[in-house]
């Protein structure tokens, strides 16, 4: 699949796991469902300028969930655990 590298990352996944984990130099991206692992990683170098060690893909299933007595769905999506060398870090804003 050809891709550009800002299609590739949608979003940096900012929970309290994830903030721990940057500590460690792991780092979470949600990302097109169709992109694979050596996508996520040329996109990484492009627009952080490091280069991961390694980087592991969740597919997280969706979900039925009731809001306010409505029956719904949350939406599936793909998120990638990058993972850098000590000492190099990700500005995330």
């Amino acid at each position: 699949m050809k891709t550009d590298s800002n299609t590739v990352l949608i979003r940096p996944h900012i929970t309290e796991k994830a903030t721990v984990n940057s500590e460690k130099s792991v780092y979470v991206f949600e990302i097109d469902k169709r992109s694979n692992k050596l996508e996520v990683i040329k996109a990484i170098k492009e627009i952080y300028k490091v280069t991961p060690t390694k980087v592991t893909t969740v597919t997280i299933p969706q979900k039925n969930v009731v809001v306010r007595g409505k029956r719904g769905k949350k939406a599936s999506y793909k998120k990638a655990y990058v993972y850098l060398k000590k000492g190099e870090t990700i500005e995330i804003v």
